[in-house]
């Protein structure tokens, strides 16, 4: 079907608050853990990425543009080195 032009979804900045459209906003993935801090067989731990948006100003400021860039360098050099 294609995406939607008309109107984007709001996302709102993990930092600000400010509502955001989607298009508009910067996605960065963060690393979770959960872990539930029992000794022995009982112990539940999760691992996984969480969806997080900034608006511009705040992705600007705390610079995850140049995150995701370094991180994408490091990506494909890896699949050069393979």
């Amino acid at each position: 079907m294609g995406s939607r032009r008309g109107r984007d979804r709001l996302v709102y900045c993990t930092n600000c608050g400010r509502a955001v459209p989607r298009s508009k906003a910067m996605s960065y993935q963060r690393r979770t853990r959960f872990s539930t801090d029992l000794r022995g067989d009982e112990n539940v731990s999760y691992i996984g990425n969480v969806d997080v948006y900034y608006c511009i100003s705040c992705a600007k400021h705390l610079g995850i543009g140049e995150k995701k860039r370094k991180m994408l360098q490091r990506r494909r050099e890896g699949e050069y080195r393979a």
